[in-house]
């Protein structure tokens, strides 16, 4: 079982910056060879894949976030960030953390990040 809590959220305004982080606790070394994402989901649209990050540092990056968000991961403080920075209202949503190792999956609760003047 693995427990994620993701922080950093909150209101910025557009051309800002925020980090999020999210912290596992298990107690199988799951989060040290499991591939971490951050996902998000604005109302009234599907969750999305925003970045994602592979044990050994491979990331992979939605089109829409390429350059400004940054995915980053310390196995030695099971946490893995997104560093987001020229945040537009468009990156308003729920952002979640997940952590996957092959058929296991799971979910942090969200954090939300409203981007508006």
């Amino acid at each position: 079982q693995v427990q994620l809590v993701e922080s950093g959220g909150g209101l910025v305004q557009p051309g800002g910056s925020l980090r999020l982080s999210c912290a596992a606790s298990e107690n199988r070394n799951i989060f040290s060879v499991s591939i971490m994402g951050w996902y998000r989901q604005a109302p009234g649209k599907q969750r999305e894949l925003v970045a994602a990050i592979t044990s050994g540092g491979t990331t992979n990056y939605a089109d829409s976030v390429k350059g400004r968000f940054t995915i980053s991961r310390d196995n030695a403080k099971n946490t893995v960030y997104l560093q987001m920075n020229s945040l537009k209202p468009e990156d308003t949503a729920v952002y979640y953390c997940n952590c996957a190792l092959r058929s296991l999956s799971y979910w942090g609760q969200g954090t939300q990040v409203t981007v508006s003047s």
